[in-house]
C-alpha cells in the first residue's frame, strides 16, 4: 500500500493468495512453526509496525476534511480491513508487556514468605502467555486472504484403494466417509448423499456427498488425498496370525459455488439409467431410477442413485458434473498463475499420502504436519478430535502463506530477516 502523488491511498489486498499460498508439497522440506513462533520473528514485527502506521495514518486521513466522497469511501474499506489487525497487534504488545513485569515480578518474589504470591505470579503469567497465543492465532488468521471459495459448499467422495488379503480398504472407506457424516454434524452442516456403492463384505467401495453449511470448503479442503490404514483385519488368516494389513482409500473435496457458471451440452453428455445398488426404501432393485452421466470430451462419468425419482438424481449427478469441469477451470486457472513454483491446487494430487491411521498402535499421523493423534476412535467418531486436527492442519497452512509471503516480500525489497 502507498501513496499516489496526489496523497491518494491504493487499496492493495494485505496477500496475494495465487502468489503466495503454498502448496503442502513444500512442507516436508520446511520447518514447521507455530503462530508464536511466527509473532517473533524480525520480519513479521517489521511488516505488522508498517501495517499499524499505515492504519494511523488511514485514519488522520479520514478526519480529514479536504477528501473527496469517493476518497472517503476507498479509505474507510481500508481502514475496516486494517482495524482488526492494528487492534490485534496492539493488544499483543500489551499482553508481551504485562509478561514482562509478571517476570520481574517474580525473579523479585524468591523469599519462602512471599512462595503463595510468586504461584499466584506464575499463574498469571501462564494465563497471559495463552492469551497471546490465541492473539497470534487470530492475528495470522487476520492476515491471512480468504480463498475464494472458502465459504463455498462442497461435493466429499471417497473410494477405496486396492489391497490383498482382505477388505480393509472397504471397510476403512466406510469409516471414514461415517466420519465426514458425523463431523458434518458436529459443525451443524447439511450432510446429503449423492451416490453410495456398498462392497459384498459390509464395507464400501466409493460414496459422494453434497455438504453444505459455513465454511464448509475452508475446513474439508485440507482433507483431500490418499488416507492410509494400518490395521490386523477382523477375519481370515491374517487375523489369526495377527499380520498387519496396510491399504489405503482417497477423498476428493471439490467447491461448489451456488453459481456454478458451467455450461454442458447434451450432446457431449451419455446419460445412462440403471437400478440402484445402495442400501435403501423398496426402490432398491426394482426401477432404473440411478443415473450415470459420462462426459464425452472429457471422460468425467458421475453417478447418483439415492433419490426415488430418477428425475430428481439426474439433476443431482448434473449438479456435480459441473462442479468437477469447475474444478478443472480452477486449478487450469492457478496453475497458470502458479506455473514458476508449480503448484497445485490444496493437497487433492491424489497420489499424495497425507495421513496414515495405525490401528495397532492407535495412532493417527499427519504427514503434512508433525502431528500425532491418539486414540483412533475418537477421531473417526468425527467430533472434537478431529475438528482439533483440522485446525492444526489449516493453522499450519496459514502460517505457511504469511511465511513464504514475507520472504518474497523481502526479496523484492532486499531485506533480510
Amino acid at each position: 500500500v502507498g501513496l499516489h502523488n496526489s496523497a491518494f491511498w491504493r487499496p492493495q489486498s494485505l496477500l496475494d493468495t495465487a502468489g503466495f499460498t503454498l502448496s503442502f508439497n513444500t512442507w516436508l522440506r520446511k520447518k514447521h512453526q507455530d503462530s508464536r513462533a511466527l509473532w517473533k520473528r524480525q520480519a513479521v514485527q517489521k511488516y505488522l509496525e508498517t501495517l499499524s502506521k499505515e492504519y494511523q495514518q488511514v485514519s488522520d486521513r479520514l478526519n480529514a476534511n479536504s477528501i473527496t466522497d469517493f476518497e472517503q469511501r476507498t479509505l474507510r474499506r481500508r481502514h475496516a480491513d486494517l482495524s482488526p489487525i492494528a487492534a490485534a497487534f496492539q493488544e499483543i504488545k500489551e499482553a508481551e508487556g504485562e509478561v514482562q513485569e509478571l517476570e520481574a515480578m517474580c525473579r523479585e518474589l524468591d523469599s519462602r514468605d512471599e512462595k503463595q504470591l510468586l504461584e499466584l505470579a506464575l499463574e498469571e503469567r501462564e494465563a497471559v502467555d495463552k492469551r497471546i497465543n490465541t492473539l497470534c492465532r487470530k492475528l495470522f488468521q487476520l492476515l491471512v486472504p480468504k480463498e475464494k471459495y472458502d465459504r463455498s459448499h462442497v461435493i466429499l467422495e471417497v473410494t477405496a484403494g486396492r489391497t490383498t488379503g482382505g477388505d480393509i480398504c472397504q471397510q476403512f472407506t466406510k469409516e471414514m466417509f461415517e466420519m465426514y457424516r458425523n463431523y458434518a454434524d458436529y459443525k451443524c452442516w447439511t450432510f446429503d448423499v449423492v451416490n453410495y456403492t456398498p462392497a459384498e463384505i459390509g464395507g464400501l467401495h466409493h460414496a459422494a456427498a453434497h455438504i453444505s453449511g459455513d465454511d464448509v470448503y475452508r475446513h474439508l479442503k485440507y482433507e483431500g488425498g490418499t488416507h492410509r490404514v494400518q490395521r490386523i483385519p477382523e477375519t481370515g488368516l491374517s487375523s489369526r496370525m495377527q499380520r498387519i494389513h496396510t491399504g489405503t482409500m482417497s477423498v476428493i473435496v471439490l467447491p461448489q459455488p451456488e453459481e456454478v457458471d458451467i455450461k454442458v451440452d447434451p450432446k457431449d453428455l451419455h446419460i445412462d439409467t440403471f437400478r440402484a445398488k445402495g442400501a435403501g426404501g423398496q426402490h432398491v432393485n426394482k426401477t432404473d431410477s440411478a443415473v450415470r452421466i459420462v462426459h464425452l470430451p472429457t471422460g468425467l462419468t458421475v453417478e447418483c442413485q439415492q433419490e426415488r425419482s430418477q428425475q430428481i438424481n439426474k439433476e443431482i449427478a448434473l449438479r456435480t458434473l459441473r462442479a468437477k469441469l469447475y474444478q478443472q477451470v480452477i486449478e487450469k486457472q492457478l496453475s497458470q498463475e502458479q506455473t514458476a513454483r508449480k503448484l497445485q491446487l490444496g493437497t487433492r494430487a491424489q497420489s499424495e499420502r497425507i495421513r496414515t491411521y495405525n490401528f495397532t498402535q492407535d495412532r493417527v499421523t499427519d504427514h503434512r504436519i508433525p502431528y500425532d493423534a491418539r486414540n483412533i476412535k475418537e477421531i473417526l467418531s468425527g467430533k472434537e478430535a478431529l475438528d482439533k486436527l483440522i485446525n492444526r492442519v489449516m493453522e499450519s497452512a496459514e502460517i505457511e502463506a504469511i511465511t513464504e509471503y514475507l520472504e518474497n516480500l523481502q526479496a523484492l525489497e532486499g531485506g533480510d530477516c
